[in-house]
């Protein structure tokens, strides 16, 4: 039942990145802008890594039946949406790879405990966690420059996908839990809140951030 469940959220997380991604490529046919067209390459991944895990559990569902999906399909699908959350930091706010705040210089130790070099889905799951985590930081700072209230939004947003990567991992050690189930609810629900300021880009043809 567990498995059925997954499947359908993954072509929920598919359908919603896709529709996003087209949004922001909208977006930047209006405006022109790289940030949106960074954009555009982040939903789509982030879809696509959703329909990778769909597929997988899919044909296993519908010919082999054994009741779980292949590791190396679900570390695939993972990689591809860590492009996605990359090109999603990157536009909103990673200015460089290592930020002159020494407090969050330390965000990027948070999850080294999780890292494992014996998986290379915790190791991407981290790379994910550190992206998601530093752009959710950098956005609410925004805010309190700002104080626009998407930005608030925004980092909610990023927040929802961090935790949600973060508790993909903790299924990775208990895998007989329900929590991959809340992880992939956690991810979508961080892609709609990320959905409201993406639509406002390709009417007000504003990029999108200089606005969060």
């Amino acid at each position: 039942m567990e498995i059925f469940l997954e499947n359908i959220l993954n072509l929920v997380g598919f359908i919603v990145g896709m529709i996003i991604g087209i949004i922001s490529y909208i977006g930047f046919r209006n405006t022109g802008s790289p940030t949106l067209f960074r954009l555009t390459l982040a939903f789509f991944s982030i879809g696509a890594g959703f329909f990778i895990m769909w597929f997988g559990q899919t044909l296993d569902i519908v010919v082999y039946q054994t009741g779980h999906v292949e590791r190396w399909v679900q570390t695939l699908g993972i990689a591809v949406q860590t492009v996605g959350y990359f090109f999603i930091a990157f536009s909103h706010t990673i200015k460089s790879f290592f930020p002159k705040s020494n407090y969050l210089r330390s965000v990027g130790m948070v999850p080294l405990f999780l890292i494992s070099f014996i998986s290379i889905e915790n190791i991407i799951r981290s790379i994910s966690f550190i992206l998601l985590a530093y752009g959710a930081i950098e956005t609410l700072m925004s805010y309190f420059a700002s104080r626009r209230k998407t930005a608030i939004l925004v980092a909610c947003g990023l927040w929802a996908l961090a935790f949600g990567e973060f508790l993909g991992w903790y299924y990775f050690v208990f895998p007989q839990s329900i929590l991959n189930v809340v992880s992939i609810s956690m991810k979508i629900s961080g892609l709609i809140m990320l959905f409201v300021p993406v639509t406002k880009v390709p009417l007000t043809k504003i990029k999108f951030d200089e606005n969060i």
